[in-house]
This record gives C-alpha cells, structure tokens and sequence, in this order.
C-alpha cells in the first residue's frame, strides 16, 4: 500500500490530535502537522500538554500559524490531502476579537490557497476538507403552526431579559417547535465567528474549482471528548462546569437551563473527517457532522455533577450572551447517505469516558470568571434582573 502524505492545520489541536491518531492507527499516511500551539489551547509549556504527547512521533509537526504564509507553503509542499482545521473558535469572544478572528479564520484559509496556487504545477494537492460550524445556520430551522419551516432570526433581547428565551414566528408571532437542521437551510451567522466559518467555505467553493481541486465542506455540531481544553474558557461547556464541579464551586447555568446542543463525540468526527478523504461521493459537497440528537444544558450540568460527585449549587440565572442560540439539532441524513457516518460513541459512554479522563488532568476555573467579566465588560454578556 503506497504511502499518502497528508497536511493537517491545527493538528495537535482538540479535533486535529484525534484525527492524527485515527490516521495513523490506520496506516498508509504520512502526516504533517501545522500547528501555533497556543497557550490558550496548550498552556505555558505545550510540550508537556496532553494534546501534543498524544500526538508526538506520529507526524511531523510544524510549529508555525496558518497567518504566516512561508510556513503554510513549508507545511503543504509535497501533500496530496489537507484537513484545514486551524481557527479561532468560541462566539463570545469572536464579538470583541474581531482582527483576531478575521486573521486567523480568514486570511490562515487565504494563505492556505495561496500557498497551493504558488507552488503551481509542482504542487502535488488533490483535496481539502474544511472544517466548518453549525453556527453558520444562526437559529436553525423551525416549525410556525400557521406559517410551516422557518428560520428565525436572533432571539430578542428585551423577551431574554424578562426570561422569555423561547422563539417566535417572525411573520405571525406563534411560538415555534425546533426541527432539524439540514444542510439547505437558510445561511444567517449570528456571530463574527460564523460569519468567518462561512466566508471560509464560500472561498473553498470559489477558489477550489478554479484551481482544480476537490473539497468537502464539514459542518461540526458541539464536539466534545477526551483531550479537550480545559484551559480555554471561551469553548466548550463540558470542560466549564467540570472544572467548576470538581473545585465544589457553584455552576451559574445561562438563560433557563432548557437551551439545548447537539453534542457529538470527538471520535466521531475525526471517522467523519477519516471517511471524507477518499471518498469522491463527498467531493463538492458541505455535510452536517453530528449527534441528530438534543440534549438540554441543565441535563448535561446534572450528568456531570453526578459522574464527578460534585457538591456544587447549581443555579439557573437568566444570565445570556450575545450571539447564543437557543437550540441545536442537525439533520445527519446527508453523512450517512454519502459517507456512511453514523455516531458510535453514545453521550453516556462519551460524558463517562470524558469525565475520568478530566479526573487526571489539571483543572483551573479562574480563566472561566476572568471569561465572564471580560464579556460583560464588552456587552456581549448580559446579566438578569435577578443578579441585581
């Protein structure tokens, strides 16, 4: 079996450390990790980080940004296959970082283009697979009883501020059931960081053609699992309140607890992304990657507290953010029709596994309130009437 070379931005990142590891279990790849290791992901020293000795002697690692184009065309020379992974992630702080997610979303994918076209005919790349976000959609999908499928706008605020955090019709006013979302659905990013997620595909949709190349557009849903950040307060609610539960400290939940995710183990994205590579079915195609299941806020606070022992008070505040939606649930039809995706890793197993593997590792709130306060200072998170 002949050896194929592969290019992975962010690769010793949450996603990319996993995929790493599939493709190399696998064999038949020769992979090239670009990666910024940064503190906020890796901590002060990345090189004792989990995610780095996860992946340490599988690939050949880069350490450089996707915003420095000399190290993009270092990255890329010679790979038949790239899995572009590499961003600035979290909507809250995407509303106040705007350069910084502009660079690193927008101009990293830029230079990623660039690096290929530069290179010309000596450039030996067939694929690349983007990763993408839910957060594309906005709201999502819904159901008016009197109007069918719409797609609500972003809730409003003066209805979140008296506790009402449900949807409502923007034509009639009735309030609207939750169906899944597909990938037709209408585009409307409520945030900087999904507007930047889909100016990324829209210049893969543009450019790739052009320049001769097959891609795969993947829409992730709530990724969750073993070696995600628990250092990075802006991502990830699992890894918040497990530090929060494990130090006893109280769980404030935002709006009432009800908002719901699709939270979609780790494993199973890195076997989607895995499946996507050779597969010509996917060429040309953007394809949700997810649970096709919504589980409440509250509901995934309370499995926590119970895996972990956790005497913490968990309290429901009426406390939301700026660019939150209320609900998420995609419609997976699309993966398993092209790319015979179906989840293997059920929540309970994925929360149990993740739960005893965060019981190891160091854990530290104080970023988690620092969060909060540099929201709040911005406007991007707004408090009740109840916090006073």
């Amino acid at each position: 079996m002949s050896t194929k070379k592969i290019l992975i931005t962010g690769g010793a990142g949450f996603i990319g450390a996993e995929t790493v590891n599939q493709l190399h279990r696998a064999g038949g790849w020769d992979i090239t990790v670009l990666d910024a290791m940064t503190e906020q992901i890796h901590g002060r020293d990345w090189e004792k980080s989990y995610l780095y000795r996860s992946v340490q002697g599988k690939c050949r690692l880069i350490l450089g940004s996707v915003c420095d184009l000399a190290a993009v065309q270092q990255a890329v020379e010679g790979c038949e296959y790239v899995v572009h992974l590499a961003a600035e992630t979290g909507t809250g702080q995407s509303m106040y970082r705007i350069n910084q997610y502009n660079e690193t979303n927008i101009m990293g994918t830029s230079n990623l283009l660039q690096a290929i076209s530069l290179a010309g005919k000596s450039s030996r790349v067939k694929k690349i697979v983007l990763s993408s976000s839910r957060s594309v959609y906005g709201e999502g999908k819904y159901q008016c009883p009197n109007c069918g499928v719409v797609y609500p706008g972003s809730r409003d605020r003066d209805r979140m501020l008296k506790g009402d955090f449900h949807l409502y019709c923007p034509d009639c006013g009735e309030r609207l059931s939750l169906l899944p979302t597909s990938e037709d659905s209408r585009i409307q990013p409520a945030s900087l960081y999904a507007y930047t997620k889909y100016a990324q595909e829209m210049m893969l949709r543009t450019m790739c053609p052009a320049m001769g190349l097959a891609y795969t557009i993947l829409r992730f849903q709530n990724v969750y699992g073993q070696g995600q950040s628990l250092k990075n307060p802006y991502t990830g609610i699992l890894s918040i309140f497990s530090s929060l539960l494990l130090e006893n400290k109280p769980v404030n939940v935002f709006e009432d607890g009800l908002e719901s995710r699709d939270f979609i183990n780790v494993r199973d994205i890195a076997a989607g992304i895995a499946a996507c590579l050779e597969n010509p079915r996917s060429d040309g195609e953007t394809i949700n990657l997810g649970s096709g299941v919504n589980t409440s806020v509250l509901e995934i606070v309370s499995i926590l507290k119970k895996h972990y022992g956790s005497r913490s008070d968990v309290r429901i505040t009426g406390d939301f953010r700026i660019g939150d939606i209320a609900h998420n649930k995609a419609d997976i039809g699309k993966a398993e029709r092209l790319i015979g995706f179906r989840p293997r890793v059920g929540l309970d197993e994925g929360l149990k596994a993740f739960c005893d593997w965060v019981m190891h590792q160091e854990k530290d709130s104080g970023g988690y309130e620092a969060s909060l306060e540099e929201m709040e200072k911005t406007g991007m998170l707004v408090r009740s009437a109840q916090d006073g």
